[in-house]
């Protein structure tokens, strides 16, 4: 294995590394933790669960934090890491996913104010009005940032099966399965009502572990040409 080859090897691992995170924050989060103190249709619920359960409010914050920041870095890794392949595919890779780590943050900043206000000296009514609006938002970010997480998935598949460097498989689950968040994003906001919009995200899902368990386990293959020399 040639030196620079070893260099992208330990490149691609330190992405599995930071996209392994981002997938455990968010399944953490947004699975485990956020329907314990968030309740998009209930403000005056939130605003209980957030002073009864503080620890578990501010514990969702943080995990809404490591989102943001695994997603970053995530981005950055890529782009370091598929740059030599494609420099023009992995720009888009690193700014759209950092575009979706932003929209996150707006979420996170949310978040952080919910708490801030259920925790204040203000009326009730006030807390309920203020914390509806901020629920909305929360829910919007992820729902928007759809758009984002789909669109830095395609670029991503297509070097992958442009390049071979990776199971050229993998780059086409990635590629369905971004365009399938497009589509479920759309939908719903179009006012579309069915169970099967679920199921649009699957393929991304399923590319994403992919993914992951490849960075991890074997990095990245040698170039086609790599291997001639």
């Amino acid at each position: 294995m040639h030196k620079s080859q070893k260099e992208l090897v330990t490149t691609a691992r330190m992405a599995g590394v930071f996209y392994l995170t981002m997938a455990v924050s968010g399944i953490l989060g947004f699975l485990v933790f956020h329907a314990q103190v968030f309740d998009s249709e209930d403000a005056r619920k939130t605003v209980s669960n957030i002073v009864d359960v503080e620890y578990i409010a501010r514990t969702r914050l943080i995990l809404e934090f490591a989102i943001v920041v695994s997603q970053a870095l995530t981005a950055v890794w890529f782009y370091k890491l598929l740059k030599s392949i494609n420099e023009w595919a992995a720009w888009t890779v690193g700014i759209w996913g950092m575009v979706n780590a932003i929209i996150i943050m707006v979420s996170a900043i949310s978040m952080g104010s919910a708490i801030e206000i259920a925790t204040s000296s203000q009326s009730l009514e006030s807390k309920i009005l203020l914390i509806d609006l901020l629920c909305s938002l929360i829910t919007h970010a992820w729902s928007v940032g759809g758009l984002f997480f789909g669109l830095w998935l395609i670029p991503l598949g297509h070097i992958i099966t442009s390049s071979k460097r990776m199971p050229i498989w993998l780059g086409r689950v990635l590629i369905v399965g971004g365009i399938g968040y497009l589509l479920s994003t759309l939908l719903n906001y179009l006012g579309v009502n069915s169970s099967a919009i679920e199921y649009l995200t699957v393929p991304a899902t399923i590319g994403e572990f992919w993914m992951i368990g490849y960075l991890l386990l074997f990095g990245i293959r040698e170039s086609v040409d790599s291997e001639r020399i």
